[in-house]
């Protein structure tokens, strides 16, 4: 085995000025051509930079799924997933860009999908987890107040039409989970069980806070269908270096938010980045 990675004595076809100003992107695509060799699927990836910057999924993030995704309709897909989380218009028409660009789709989660970013995971036909990985409660919030809170306050807390939009943005967080997972990963079970999970993902009874975490084992016993492997499973290995070389390359240039194949890639610059 070679200790180190590339494994090559090639030189690139690109110029050297060229090749080393993207090295960091080519490098990151040749690991994501190796872990497609390993899982015989096509590899996207969308990474937000979660700890040092406020980037969330928003209305603009489907253009830049739309060139990820729109080479390899029909092929079985894997999106490997970090954010804090989002709009919920915005990740209803993620999901609808992914059901349409194919009918077998994994979300790896090595590290966090949060909040819009779990319900982008129930997407999938599966969640690929390890040790690391969390899940969290989808239940929305207006203003940095949740839905819940807002609609169960004494009378005379809020205004009606906060009242309103509360109860209609929990409508739609539901509605939007029940029907991935009736017609996704739990499209075996009854709708009752469907609606068990997505109450106890969108309601305060289960997770009392936004930020719990829901681990492979917790969301198993949720009932996703999820598949946990070990650290020292050689696909996880290539999986989280990847995710590590994501979150590296973010701090060094100054990405929000990054979309990247093995043949396309979209950056964001952080608006904290003078670039």
């Amino acid at each position: 085995m070679s200790d180190c990675f590339p494994r090559t004595t090639d030189t690139p076809n690109q110029s050297p000025l060229y090749w080393v100003s993207h090295k960091d992107r080519y490098l990151r695509q040749l690991l994501i051509k190796d872990i497609e060799e390993v899982t015989k699927r096509n590899l996207v990836v969308y990474f937000t930079d979660c700890d040092r910057t406020v980037a969330q999924i928003e209305q603009s993030d489907d253009v830049a799924f739309y060139e990820l995704l729109n080479k390899i309709e029909g092929k079985a897909i894997d999106l490997l997933l970090e954010t804090n989380g989002g709009l919920t218009d915005a990740t209803e028409k993620i999901c609808g860009l992914l059901r349409q660009a194919t009918d077998d789709l994994r979300v790896i989660v090595p590290r966090r999908a949060k909040s819009n970013g779990t319900v982008i995971a129930l997407c999938g036909s599966s969640i690929l987890m390890g040790f690391q990985s969390e899940l969290g409660p989808i239940d929305p919030s207006i203003g940095g107040v949740p839905a819940e809170f807002v609609i169960n306050a004494p009378p005379g807390s809020f205004s009606p039409l906060d009242l309103q939009y509360a109860d209609a943005a929990r409508k739609q967080t539901r509605k939007l989970a029940s029907t991935l997972l009736s017609t996704g990963m739990m499209k075996e079970y009854s709708i009752e069980v469907v609606e068990d999970t997505v109450t106890k993902l969108a309601t305060k009874d289960h997770y009392h806070s936004h930020g719990s975490s829901i681990d492979a084992d917790e969301a198993t016993r949720l009932k996703l269908k999820v598949e946990k492997l070990p650290p020292e499973d050689e696909l996880w290995k290539k999986i989280w270096l990847l995710r590590t070389m994501y979150q590296y390359d973010c701090g060094i240039y100054g990405y929000a938010k990054l979309f990247e194949g093995n043949y396309v890639s979209s950056a964001v610059a952080s608006a904290n980045d003078p670039k």
